[in-house]
This record gives structure tokens, C-alpha cells and sequence, in this order.
């Protein structure tokens, strides 16, 4: 497998390709935050291909409660990455700063791969001991988890050389405020949502980002009404 993860002086961590699909007025989801079906099979096949590509797939706790997805590939995906002698799903990693994520989830209902929880010790203790029997917990004493060292540790420990981040939008922009994007993946759907309480690729929030980010256009494909976009992050020399 081609190693495409970026180098930094003294640590090394995989590469993060991010993958949503917004409406044309830049939202992701409704005002209320609930799962919301606007995109064809197309981008539910390219999301799938997105996530085959990847050691390991990352999405915040919210997200996936909110979705309450299995994180797994169809059968063709696995059979194609076991050929290539891979695991056959990538490793699902869940972040959550304060970790009150409920083991009924579906995810923690299938064993397709290893699931591994990043979060903190605010974690209840009752939760900790439901999940560690079905996923690798790493707890930080910190209030929050540090998004740095996650990479670092699935690079280090788990041998994670590419990453898809699905999101949300609260986890991208976190990512993307430490340089921890490599590629965003985006589908333009061909709905407006419109409200200003409906979050955007980078969240609800008001605050603009640290500093802008630079995108280079990378590829760009239309199928029906969708147009699919695939972006290079340009990242600051450190």
C-alpha cells in the first residue's frame, strides 16, 4: 500500500481524508441535528469506496449516535481488500470528550472489525466497564482528547497509514484548526436547506477559523445532479 501519510519533524502520523456531502448552500444536516437522507446511492457508494480505502475509519461519539452506523463495507469492498491481504473493514475509531456512549449502538452490535474509543476519564466508570468488553478503550486524564496524539497513537500502536474522517462537522473542524487534514472529499447535493441553526462543514460555530485554509482542486466528476470534489489541503510549512 502506497504510504501517503505526512511527516512532521520528530513524529509521524497517517493520512486524513475527510468525506461529506453538503447541500448547495454548504449544510451537512438540519437545524436539529437528525439524519437526513439528501445524496443518491452514487455518494453512498463513494462514501463506501472512501472508507475502503482507509486503515482506519474516525467519527465523533455525536455523529455516530446520531446516524447510529455500523461503520462497515459491502461485501465486494471486503472481498477486494482481503485480495490485497488487508483486514477486511477498516479499524472504527470513535472520539468522545466526555465518553457517555451507549454499548447498544449498532456498531458495538457487529464484529466486522476492532473498534477502538478515544476519550477521557470523565468516561463513567458504569460505561467503561460495558465497553471494554467490546472495544480497546484509551483514556486521557485531560478534559479533552488531544486529536494529535490520536493520530500519532494509531500510527504508532495500530500501524494506520490513511484515516477517513466522516465526521462531524464539529470533529472536521477540529482537525482541520491543528493541520490535520490531508484531503476533503465533497459531494454538492442539489438541495438548500437554508437556517442558520443547520451546521455547515465547519459546525455552528461564529467564529471564523485561526486561519484560512487553502484547498487545490485535485478532481472533479458529475453523475446526475451531484457534483463530486476531491481536494488537497495545502498546510502551512511548520
Amino acid at each position: 500500500m502506497k504510504k501517503e501519510h505526512k511527516r512532521y519533524p520528530g513524529i509521524s502520523r497517517p493520512f486524513v481524508a475527510a468525506t461529506f456531502a453538503i447541500t448547495v448552500d454548504g449544510k451537512v444536516t438540519t437545524r436539529n441535528f437528525s439524519p437526513v437522507d439528501f445524496t443518491s446511492r452514487e455518494d453512498k457508494l463513494h462514501l463506501f469506496r472512501q472508507r475502503a480505502l482507509a486503515d482506519a475509519v474516525l467519527i465523533g461519539h455525536t455523529s455516530l449516535k446520531r446516524d447510529n452506523v455500523r461503520l462497515g463495507l459491502p461485501a465486494e469492498l471486503q472481498h477486494v481488500r482481503i485480495k490485497q491481504k488487508r483486514i477486511p473493514t477498516p479499524l472504527r475509531v470513535i472520539v468522545s470528550n466526555k465518553g457517555r456512549i451507549d454499548s447498544r449502538l449498532k456498531i458495538f452490535q457487529s464484529g466486522s472489525s476492532p473498534i477502538l474509543v478515544f476519550s477521557t476519564t470523565r468516561m463513567p466508570r458504569k460505561i467503561q466497564a460495558a465497553l471494554r468488553e467490546k472495544a480497546a478503550l484509551h483514556l486521557t486524564e485531560s478534559d479533552d482528547v488531544d486529536l494529535a496524539e490520536i493520530l500519532r497513537i494509531l500510527r504508532r500502536q495500530y500501524d494506520v497509514r490513511r484515516v477517513a474522517c466522516e465526521g462531524g462537522p464539529m470533529l472536521f473542524r477540529s482537525l482541520l484548526e491543528r493541520g490535520l487534514v490531508d484531503q476533503l472529499n465533497l459531494t454538492i447535493a442539489p438541495y438548500m436547506f437554508g437556517g442558520a441553526k443547520a451546521p455547515t462543514l465547519t459546525g455552528l460555530s461564529k467564529e471564523f477559523l485561526p486561519a484560512s485554509v487553502r484547498c487545490r482542486l485535485m478532481k472533479m466528476r458529475v453523475v446526475g445532479e451531484e457534483c463530486f470534489l476531491t481536494y488537497r489541503i495545502k498546510h502551512r510549512r511548520q
